[in-house]
């Protein structure tokens, strides 16, 4: 059988010893059910194995383990809490039979098989942890993880579980306390000023970024919490410092990096804080020749994504870099027509024509957007600034033309013909005629 395969290939038949990886036999007794007498007599041949690691190496745990595991997979229980009983006096500094034997006894007698865990093992976090779940009432929880802390406070694991459990007055008291145990996390001074009110918050971010200089997230912190409290006009002067000053301290701006934190300050709602990063970070590592191409494609993976206010953040600081590159701003208007306003697109469009005058299709956009809206005379009167500025194009007088008679104006439209005639008028314009 499979067992008996895997047992023979463990016996080392040179020396006469048993070699068993215990570590391995744990996974292998995890997929084996017993089933035929043969299995049987190759649970038996187990048990020896096992028997010949243990005796032998006494202090080794995973030995205790896979004999336990051994007898829990043939139905035996008492026989494995046994073992792993004697495993827990063999090997008292071991986490892993502690949580075994846990793991093996009835709920209540795991409380006082961890209540000797905690004794032999004080500074073990997984130990206090498990003893922590094993509470049901939640202010027997709290007393639990407040004597782990007492035994290992600088475990973040333990002041994250005890600060999940404790109401909002307790959890900042825990939190103020937890930072001064574990001063270099920045979660933990993040979950602080959260809790704080406007200028405790700012204090506590101001000495965490004392604290921990390299952390882009705290100043990240610091611009969202102005924002909330209407101080934008902030935001743009605390992103420019972080910059300065994590570029001080040797931190490496990763530009993807950056871009993500936008996006996840646009999910949170702080748009003010995602158009400053994108402004401050957009820059970082890109050869100047690249710019146009790298940002374009920047703004299609964030439109992609669904970061709308990202996407658009980042067009706008291309068009103050390329504010004469009409593809720019036919892109970022394509972005106002889908997921902008009729009022943000047509001040788009406006803005784009006073750099692009040339850009038959930018003021051609404009027109049209007027004309699906129902205002014909607005439509008019774009292409009329688009025929001074560009005179002789073709697309331009046949969409005037097209704008009339849609609108059921032939008389107008005969003229705009005429008139397109005098100048020189093409193929296609005689053909509409």
């Amino acid at each position: 059988t499979v067992l008996s395969l895997k047992l023979d290939r463990m016996a080392d038949s040179v020396s006469g010893q048993t070699v068993v990886d215990p570590k391995g036999y744990l996974t292998d007794l995890k997929s084996m059910k017993i089933s035929t007498d043969a299995e049987i007599g190759d649970i038996k041949k187990a048990r020896l194995l096992l028997k010949s690691v243990i005796s032998s190496n006494p202090a080794h745990a995973p030995g205790w383990i896979a004999a336990a595991r051994l007898e829990e997979f043939a139905g035996k229980v008492a026989a494995a809490r046994q073992f792993i009983q004697k495993g827990c006096e063999k090997c008292p500094k071991s986490e892993d039979v502690w949580l075994e034997a846990v793991r093996l006894q009835t709920p209540e007698n795991a409380k006082a098989v961890l209540a000797r865990g905690v004794q032999e093992i004080p500074t073990s976090v997984k130990l206090w942890m498990q003893a922590a779940r094993l509470e049901e009432d939640p202010t027997r929880k709290q007393r639990v993880l407040r004597k782990a802390l007492e035994h290992v406070p600088s475990s973040v694991k333990l002041w994250k579980m005890a600060t999940e459990l404790a109401n909002e007055a307790d959890a900042r008291i825990l939190l103020a306390r937890a930072v001064e145990c574990c001063p270099q996390h920045t979660e933990l001074w993040l979950a602080l000023a959260r809790l704080e009110n406007y200028e405790n918050a700012r204090k506590v971010l101001n000495r965490a970024r004392e604290t921990i200089p390299t952390e882009p997230g705290i100043w990240i912190s610091a611009a969202k919490l102005e924002e909330a409290h209407g101080n934008e006009k902030f935001v743009p002067t605390i992103l420019k410092r972080a910059l300065k000053s994590l570029v001080a301290n040797n931190v490496t701006i990763h530009r993807e990096n950056w871009l993500k934190e936008a996006e996840s300050a646009e999910r949170a709602g702080s748009i003010h804080t995602c158009r400053a990063i994108v402004q401050t970070t957009i820059g970082y590592g890109v050869d100047d020749e690249d710019r146009k191409r790298t940002w374009i494609a920047d703004a299609e993976e964030c439109i992609h994504r669904g970061a709308i206010e990202t996407a658009r953040a980042i067009y706008a600081f291309a068009l103050t870099v390329f504010p004469g590159k009409k593809s720019v701003w036919v892109r970022a208007a394509q972005l106002e027509k889908t997921s902008g306003t009729h009022e943000t697109l047509d001040a788009l469009l406006r803005k784009a024509v006073t750099y692009c005058p040339q850009a038959e299709i930018l003021w051609l956009m404009g027109a049209k957007e007027k004309w699906v809206a129902g205002d014909i005379a607005a439509a008019r009167a774009i292409l009329q600034e688009a025929f001074a500025a560009n005179p002789d194009s073709e697309e331009v007088w046949l969409a005037a033309f097209k704008l009339e008679f849609e609108n059921h104006e032939p008389e107008r439209a005969r003229l705009i013909l005429a008139k397109a005639r005098e100048k020189g008028g093409t193929e296609r314009m005689w053909m509409k005629g």
